[in-house]
């Protein structure tokens, strides 16, 4: 028979939990937190007391309550001082940021890609290292950086972040994890994920998607990504690869060639390239300016644009339709270049959910934009980096 916890155990789930709230929802009085945690007020205070002592909360007057008589303190993050860095190796671009405990972006720095032959995994890391240390410098004197997060766009090995495939960057079999861990130091946790992945977590953490714990996100880019939220946990697969719904098949004969190698993947049939290729755009054009022109051409009566997209925006239908029967899941989220192409095919894409998926899965399913726009990989990677602290407060570097 295994033992119950210990109070050292409880202790630290409480400290967890309520780091966690105050992360997450933001200030909150003692009072607040005791209600929400279930905890008599003497337990909170002596919480609040221990994460103070480590420098990751304060309680501090609130601002502009508007009530009259003398406020109560709130528990507020150490926004300023206690940070992760989010790291984005997007396909035609590199960005990184200093964000706060709490979620608060204080700093980025972004910079495009060379051509393709020269995506290198080392220079990548060189230039988010460099970036690292402009934004440590930037951050105010006794800051401390608990964690560091980065998003690739490709196939990622759970739990030691492998780059196994990232076809749109060029990158096989990589350790990228290691090649920032050696620039960083030895002392500097980094994770990795897929991109999709971590657009999901942030949009169920703090965008579209709060408040709901069975979602789908869909991130497109070049290609189309996904991560999928499941009983509000992250659904990995048995190595990590799980969420690849770009290359689900969904037109199996005489579908584009997809560059997984396969044909009629979703990514072929409703990605960037499929577009821009039935809006007549040459294949020197890409990127997202390129898509959100042809919305814009569409807008504007354009024929060839509003086709392309009424094309694309079926294809997807069918995709998000194989989703929901599969899934059922209450929200599902459109983010990267796919908000643009939902907002303009809404209508087509609904129709065939409405012919294609079940009734009653149908019920209370909500079709959402991503709320946090171009973030959303970003934020993810920041709550990546900021996952052991969350987890273990007094183990962390910041303990």
């Amino acid at each position: 028979m295994r033992a119950g916890p210990s109070q050292e155990e409880i202790r630290r789930h409480n400290l967890s939990t309520l780091l966690r709230h105050v992360h997450l929802g933001g200030p909150a009085s003692r009072a607040v937190l005791a209600d929400r945690m279930g905890l008599n007020r003497s337990t909170i205070l002596g919480l609040v007391n221990d994460l103070t002592t480590a420098g990751l909360v304060a309680e501090e007057t609130p601002r502009d309550t508007g009530r009259a008589g003398r406020p109560s303190l709130v528990v507020r993050p150490a926004a300023d001082h206690v940070y992760a860095l989010a790291f984005d190796v997007g396909v035609d671009h590199l960005t990184a940021a200093r964000v706060g405990l709490g979620g608060a972006f204080l700093a980025r720095r972004s910079t495009a890609w060379p051509g393709a032959g020269e995506r290198e995994p080392g220079g990548a890391a060189d230039r988010l290292a460099a970036f690292a240390r402009e934004l440590a410098a930037g951050a105010a004197p006794g800051s401390r950086c608990v964690g560091v997060g980065a998003a690739v766009r490709g196939l990622v090995r759970h739990p030691d972040g492998l780059v196994r495939r990232a076809p749109n960057i060029g990158w096989t079999e990589q350790d990228f994890r290691a090649e920032l861990a050696d620039r960083l130091g030895p002392d500097t946790s980094v994770a990795v994920d897929n991109e999709a992945n971590l657009g999901a977590l942030a949009e169920h953490l703090r965008g579209a998607g709060a408040g709901f714990d069975d979602l789908v996100y869909l991130h497109g880019d070049a290609g189309i990504g996904g991560g999928i939220i499941a009983g509000g946990r992250l659904l990995r697969g048995a190595d990590g690869y799980g969420g690849e719904v770009g290359h689900l098949i969904v037109n199996p004969r005489g579908g584009r060639r997809c560059g997984c190698g396969s044909s009629g993947c979703l990514e072929a049939e409703a990605g960037e390239r499929a577009l821009l290729d039935a809006a007549g755009r040459g294949p020197e054009t890409t990127g997202p300016a390129a898509v959100r022109a042809v919305v814009d051409a569409a807008d504007r009566g354009d024929i060839a644009a509003r086709a392309a997209l009424h094309q694309v925006g079926d294809w997807l239908g069918v995709g998000v339709s194989n989703l929901v029967n599969l899934l059922n899941p209450r929200v599902v989220i459109f983010g990267g270049i796919l908000r643009d192409v939902y907002l303009s095919s809404a209508a087509q894409i609904r129709s065939r959910i409405n012919t294609s998926t079940h009734a009653v899965l149908r019920e209370s399913l909500r079709l959402r934009v991503s709320g946090l726009g171009t973030d959303s990989v970003l934020v993810g990677a920041a709550e990546l980096g900021f996952a052991a602290l969350l987890a273990d407060p007094l183990e962390s570097p910041a303990g």
